[in-house]
């Protein structure tokens, strides 16, 4: 049972995570159209941080934290091939989610010279690898 409230913890936490990977970026296609002098370009920076600081980072962690748990119960997924191709997936997720931190450091400083179709491209990019990973972990393929 203590198996199963680690794992519903686990999801919960990755659904929050999710959430702020596919909202950052949709943050920045908005703050890349506004004056970088404006008030509006401030209140995207504060709302951006928020997420970050709030959401994404808390949830990433929890989610990593409560998965190694669910490995420590259940150690012998370390040794199934499609335990580690999604794992592999999660490690970019994180990858990408630092990425997201150095765009918003860009913003920051005022420094941002992408626009708001190259962030409407890479929001994309969690919905990918989240579709890959729901597959693998519920389809369990045998890889190998």
């Amino acid at each position: 049972m203590f198996y199963l409230y680690i794992k519903s913890f686990h999801l919960i936490f990755l659904i929050a995570w999710m959430v702020s990977l596919l909202y950052l970026p949709r943050l920045f296609v908005y703050h890349s159209s506004v004056s970088k002098m404006s008030s509006s370009y401030n209140l995207f920076l504060l709302m951006e941080i928020r997420l970050i600081k709030i959401i994404a980072l808390p949830a990433m962690i929890l989610t990593f934290f409560s998965g190694t748990i669910l490995i420590y119960i259940n150690h012998n997924i370390l040794y199934e091939n499609y335990f580690i191709i999604k794992f592999f997936f999660v490690l970019t997720l994180i990858l990408y989610q630092i990425y997201l931190i150095t765009v918003y450091t860009k913003f920051k400083v005022r420094e941002n010279i992408r626009s708001g179709k190259f962030y409407k491209f890479i929001n994309e990019i969690p919905t990918i690898l989240m579709i890959i990973i729901i597959l693998l972990v519920v389809l369990k393929p045998n890889l190998g």
